[in-house]
């Protein structure tokens, strides 16, 4: 089983589309596959764009009454998809964002190359190009300082990437080492940053792939400032 965990917050422009495109490339890739999608308290129409999908898609629809962020929303999707899984050392966890930068068509690949033995699969994208934001073109650069300060996989040369798939029996490791603590306590791309380095110590094969992740196809302007971009970088490097 693949789990294609996907969590949004007012992403009603796009939301239907990365669904439509996942419908698309999954039934010409045969493998059973389970779509939790998570609405972290949308003030606007995802909810109602999402919803009539459940009738073409094995789509189940998560919701968080009160805004919890990127981080928080992507764990309760992880933990969803291992309380539902029933062979956590053959099924899949994928992640996606709902604002369609990232590349559904990416799937297919990921999954072969856990099914061929990686724990791990990050998808990496160029880094450049005028479509990609100032603050993510800023965060890439810096990242010669955070591998000073933290062993990430040698692997991995995008540790921002969002665009993954694990081995469920992976994620089902990291958070039996948490004990019941959270696993992600920072948002957005720091989040993907904490999640990769808490895998890391658990993970026995991890593989990279390329993806290019299509900014341009976001209907909204980036949330990422080139503050907060410095803010969380900040955090990061301090341990806090």
């Amino acid at each position: 089983m693949i789990y294609i965990c996907i969590p949004a917050h007012n992403e009603q422009r796009t939301a239907g589309l990365v669904l439509w495109k996942i419908r698309q490339v999954m039934s010409d890739f045969k493998r059973d596959y389970e779509v939790l999608f998570l609405d972290d308290a949308s003030t606007d129409r995802t909810y109602e764009v999402v919803a009539p999908y459940v009738q073409v898609l094995p789509l189940v629809i998560l919701r968080n009454e009160r805004r919890e962020g990127h981080g928080a929303s992507l764990e309760r999707l992880l933990r969803e998809a291992v309380q539902r899984c029933s062979y956590p050392r053959r099924d899949i966890i994928v992640t996606l964002q709902a604002d369609f930068t990232d590349e559904p068509l990416a799937i297919p690949g990921m999954v072969k190359r856990i099914e061929g033995g990686a724990d791990l699969v990050v998808a990496t994208s160029p880094h450049n190009g005028k479509a990609v934001p100032l603050a993510v073109r800023w965060i890439r650069r810096a990242l010669p300082w955070l591998e000073r300060r933290y062993d990430f996989p040698e692997q991995i040369s995008d540790p921002f990437s969002g665009l993954r798939a694990y081995r469920v029996g992976l994620v089902k490791r990291t958070l039996k080492a948490k004990d019941g603590e959270r696993l992600l306590k920072r948002d957005g791309w720091a989040a993907s940053v904490e999640l990769l380095l808490a895998m890391a110590p658990h993970t026995r094969r991890v593989e990279e792939m390329q993806s290019e992740a299509r900014h341009a196809r976001r209907a909204r302007s980036s949330r990422l400032s080139f503050w907060r971009a410095a803010r969380d970088y900040i955090g990061l490097l301090r341990g806090r």
